[in-house]
């Protein structure tokens, strides 16, 4: 048989004071005086009694839960970026209600709904646009917003960018420093936002500077696509250079590139990924890449969750270009 837990019953009937007394106890801020605190307090250790902190955000207008909505969360940026939030989370006295979007298709909705039965204060968007009937479910609720990579029709939420755009034309200046000649531009079939940016503006720059360009898009942002890339590609002898919109394909294409096609990197081919996951400074890999910190994006969501209700903030994160050894120099 299932042990019961401990109720605010038990610990009233334990302490000799009412069950009110036991909840403005344990109610921050609330008024009790010093003896029924200390009589709650005792009953309550030695009942082993915890607050049923869900239920307690029922009773309110809202909980200490945050919702996080995203897919693809097995993936390194995604994973370190869900680490450091809901760390982040928790030092600030709340809780991470995660809900996995892999089987949503392009239809969150239904997830967010759900997050709003929990009383969440707060909702973050890893992955997929939500529609804009959620958006105004979200204000009429006094939920704030947080969309990650996502550009939305409207000014009422906030939105935090990596700044995509410069990141690309970083690529494309290294890429074009190194002498490459034909440059690839491995991309999933996803078509997100954020590798959309990203391989535009790396087209833009190599297309202005004369450069020929391949762009190859299929498949999931995964390794094995960078693998196909690499050997779908590399067949052409002429191809010098690569840039993959995120580094998981990167490391693909790198193995690709050097076990599959016998080509030399950096000496025969030049590979820049995107993101600077932890896989890209392993010393199998060394990838040359653009970085975007992990630490300003988070401290960006937990800032975000402070901004009044209806404010739209927009925060870009900054890029940078870490040279490993993937690039001739």
């Amino acid at each position: 048989m299932v042990k019961a837990f401990v109720t605010s019953v038990d610990v009233a009937q334990r302490a000799g004071v009412s069950r009110s007394a036991v909840s403005r106890t344990f109610t921050e801020g609330a008024s009790v005086s010093p003896e029924v605190r200390r009589k709650v307090l005792q009953a309550a250790q030695e009942l082993g009694y915890r607050v049923n902190r869900l239920a307690q955000g029922l009773n309110n207008s809202s909980s200490n839960l945050v919702g996080v909505v995203g897919a693809n969360l097995s993936l390194p940026f995604m994973a370190k970026q869900l680490d450091m939030l809901s760390i982040g989370l928790l030092r600030r006295g709340l809780q991470c209600l995660l809900l996995n979007a892999a089987d949503a298709r392009s239809d969150i909705a239904p997830l967010i709904e759900l997050i709003f039965e929990f009383r969440a204060r707060a909702i973050v968007v890893l992955s997929g646009e939500p529609p804009m009937s959620i958006v105004d479910e979200c204000l009429a609720n006094g939920v704030k917003l947080i969309v990650i990579n996502r550009q939305l029709a409207r000014s009422d939420t906030d939105i935090i960018l990596s700044d995509d755009i410069a990141g690309a034309t970083l690529a494309a200046e290294r890429l074009k420093a190194a002498g490459c000649r034909k440059v690839a531009v491995v991309t999933s079939g996803s078509g997100t936002p954020t590798q959309l940016r990203r391989c535009k503006a790396f087209s833009d720059v190599m297309t202005a500077a004369g450069t020929d360009i391949v762009v190859w898009h299929d498949g999931p942002t995964t390794y094995e696509t960078g693998l196909k890339a690499a050997r779908e590609l590399l067949s052409d002898r002429q191809i010098d250079g690569a840039f993959c919109v995120t580094d998981i394909m990167a490391i693909g294409f790198l193995d690709g590139a050097r076990n599959d096609m016998g080509r030399r990197v950096p000496e025969d081919l030049s590979v820049i990924g995107f993101d600077d996951i932890p896989q890209a400074s392993w010393r199998s890999y060394e990838l040359t890449t653009i970085s975007q910190s992990f630490e300003v994006l988070t401290e960006a969501v937990l800032a975000a969750l402070d901004h009044e209700l209806g404010q739209s903030v927009i925060t870009n994160v900054p890029v940078a270009l870490i040279e490993r050894s993937t690039v001739r120099r």
